[in-house]
Order: C-alpha cells, then structure tokens, then sequence
C-alpha cells in the first residue's frame, strides 16, 4: 500500500532506451511544480550501493554465478530501500529511481536463469513489501538499444569501458525486453509501457500525463 504522502517511481528498460534522460526531465518537471522528491538509482544508491556497483558492471575479471550476482542486487536494494527510499517516502516526498525490482526479475529471473519466484521472494524482502506506485516501461527494441549504445560509446570514446552487462549477446538482450513486458502484462495497472523510439519530449510528455494522474487520483 502507497504511503498516506510519498510515492515511488521506478524507470526501467534496457540500457540504453533512455532512462537516465527521462529520469532527468521528470525531475525537471518536478522542480517545476515545487514538490519535494529524491532522484536515486540501483545498483548504487548508497556508499555501500557503489561499491556493490563496482563489482557487479566494472570488474571483469571476477566471476560472478547468477545466484551471487542475485544476492549482490538484493544486498543492494535492501540498503537503499532502508536508508533512503524508505525514509523518504516517510517524508512524503515522491521518489524517482532508475531501475528497481522489476530489473532483478527480468535480469536475474528470467535471463540469468535464477528463477522468477525465488528472485520475487527476496526482491519483497529487500524493499520490505513497498513496490513502486508507478513503474515506466521504456521499450525499444535490442537492435535499437546496441546500435545507441555502440554509438554513444564510440562518440565519447569509452569503447572499452562497457559493462559486463553492455557485453551480452542481443539474443540475451531480447530475453530481457521480452520479460519486461511479459511483467508489464502482469500488471498493467502499475506498469505502464512506452514506446522509446520516439523523440525524447514526446516520451517526456506522457510520462508526465501518467505522473499527474498518480498524483491526481493517489493510484493508477
């Protein structure tokens, strides 16, 4: 159950279908309409967050198995949602976070091979049962998503700095987009879908129609 004041926002896609840039422009928006919010991410919302974060995208020399990489996102989650989101909410301020616990079930779950259910279980520990009120969806498909990040990454030269995760194979990048909308169908109410191939403000624009209808009618 939402909290009498706070909501919870998640953003989440593949790397690369612009959730950083949406996270962005809903916190502009935000300050424009003079509410009181947090803007966060996971992995690496907190110190140890990054540290976590470290391992998990920019140690490629580790091995890490699908279950230890599991528990390493959970690790994670459970210090942000305790020390930081958690409170916030508390607070009533209205938190915005790149990525949260849809990303360890379809990451995880479904493309790692963990199991959905196990994941699900510790996910709720983790968040202490508090899921977003709202979850964006940005979709596009991983052809598109390699061809932006091969492109971003070659116009800022960081070519070689990809992450383990920026490293796998489309066929494992369709796994993911695919189980994302399979959560999506799941729970339309709270998952909402949107088409990323567009230009940034037209995403922009119905991902504040969506926000002010949370805030208008306290759920979707």
């Amino acid at each position: 159950m939402r909290d009498k004041q706070g909501y919870l926002i998640s953003f989440e896609g593949l790397d690369g279908a612009g959730k950083t840039t949406q996270v962005e422009l809903l916190a502009r928006w935000l300050d424009s309409t003079e509410r009181s919010y947090i803007q966060t991410r996971e992995p690496g919302g907190t110190p140890l967050g990054g540290e976590i974060r470290q391992l998990l995208f920019h140690r490629p020399e580790l091995t890490i198995t699908p279950l230890a990489e599991a528990f390493l996102f959970q690790a994670d989650r459970a210090q942000h949602f305790a020390t930081v989101i958690l409170p916030a909410l508390a607070a009533g301020k209205v938190v915005i976070t790149d990525r949260c616990f849809d990303s360890s079930l379809a990451y995880q779950g479904a493309a790692r091979g963990v199991g959905a259910e196990l994941v699900k279980h510790l996910s709720l520990i983790a968040i202490q049962d508090r899921v977003p009120d709202l979850t964006i969806l940005l979709d596009l498909d991983a052809t598109k998503v390699r061809e932006r990040t091969d492109h971003a990454q070659d116009h800022s030269g960081q070519r070689g700095q990809r992450s383990r995760f920026d490293a796998e194979s489309e066929q494992f990048h369709q796994r993911l987009r695919a189980e994302f909308l399979a959560l999506a169908r799941a729970e339309p109410e709270r998952i909402k879908v949107i088409d990323a191939s567009r230009a940034p403000e037209l995403i922009h624009r119905e991902i504040v129609a969506l926000v002010e209808w949370l805030f208008r009618d306290g759920a979707l």
